[in-house]
C-alpha cells in the first residue's frame, strides 16, 4: 500500500468535499441556528473541543511516535497560530480576532487543504487529523460570521497583515536560532504548494505578502461588499414596484 499523500486523490477530493458539504450546512441552516442561544453554545463549545482534540492528536502522535521536537513540532506554523487563535477567539468571542482570523485563518487553512504539506495518505490518522484540523479553521470563522452574525471591516485586513507580518518575524527570529522552518521562512516546503509559483528564496516570502493582501480583498469583496449591494439594489427595486 502506497502511504505517500497523493494531491488530488480521491481522498483529498472527498476531504474537499467535506468542507463544501460542512459550510454549505452552516450557511444553509444560518437562520435557524441563529434563533437559539443554547444551540450557539452548544455549537461553539463543540468547535472548542474539536479544535482542542486536534490539536491534542498531533501532539500525542508526535510524542508516541518519538518525532516530537523544536525544530519540527511546535505550533508555529501560520495554521497551528490560527487554530489555537480560533480557540480563543470562540471563548471570548472577540471581535478583533476574529477580524483577523477570518482572512488569515480562512485564507491560510484553504490554500493548505488544496496543496497540503502532508506525508501520509488516507486512512492514516495524520490525515485525518490534518483534514479535520483545517476545515475546523476555516469552519470556526465561518460560524461566527453567519450565526453569530460578526462582520469584518476593511481595516481588519491591514490588522490582518500587521499580525502576519509580526508572527513572521516572531517565527522567523525561533526559525534563526532552532534552524527549523516554521511558517516555510527559511524556504520551500518539500511537497507541492503555491509557493513554487512564486519564484526562489527569499522572492517568494515577498510575493505572499502581495497575494495575501489580493487574497483577503476578494474575500471582503465576494462575502459582504457584493452581496450588500446586490440586497441594496433588490430592496431599491421592491419599494419602486410597490
Amino acid at each position: 500500500m502506497n502511504n505517500s499523500f497523493v494531491l488530488f486523490s480521491s481522498s483529498h477530493l472527498i476531504a474537499l468535499l467535506v468542507l463544501v458539504i460542512a459550510s454549505w450546512l452552516l450557511y444553509a441552516f444560518r437562520h435557524k441556528l441563529q434563533k437559539s442561544a443554547r444551540t450557539k453554545i452548544i455549537m461553539r463549545c463543540a468547535l472548542i473541543l474539536l479544535l482542542t482534540g486536534s490539536e491534542a492528536v498531533l501532539d500525542i502522535w508526535n510524542a508516541a511516535e518519538g518525532t516530537w521536537s523544536l525544530q519540527y513540532t511546535l505550533p508555529l506554523e501560520l495554521c497551528s497560530l490560527t487554530l489555537l487563535l480560533s480557540i480563543v477567539m470562540l471563548l471570548t468571542r472577540s471581535r478583533l480576532l476574529y477580524g483577523i482570523l477570518f482572512f488569515a485563518g480562512i485564507g491560510g487553512a484553504l490554500q493548505a487543504l488544496i496543496t497540503p504539506n502532508l506525508g501520509y495518505a488516507f486512512p492514516h490518522i495524520r490525515f485525518y487529523q490534518f483534514f479535520a484540523a483545517h476545515i475546523l479553521i476555516v469552519l470556526a470563522s465561518l460560524y461566527m460570521t453567519w450565526i453569530e452574525n460578526y462582520r469584518p471591516t476593511w481595516k481588519s485586513i491591514g490588522l490582518t497583515m500587521v499580525f502576519l507580518n509580526i508572527a513572521a518575524l516572531i517565527v522567523g527570529i525561533i526559525d534563526y536560532f532552532l534552524g527549523s522552518n516554521y511558517m516555510f521562512l527559511m524556504h520551500k516546503p518539500s511537497t507541492a504548494s503555491i509557493l513554487d509559483f512564486l519564484g526562489p528564496y527569499p522572492v517568494y516570502l515577498l510575493a505572499e505578502e502581495g497575494i495575501a493582501l489580493l487574497i483577503f480583498t476578494i474575500m471582503q469583496l465576494l462575502f459582504f461588499v457584493l452581496p450588500s449591494k446586490i440586497s441594496k439594489a433588490g430592496k431599491t427595486r421592491g419599494h419602486s414596484a410597490g
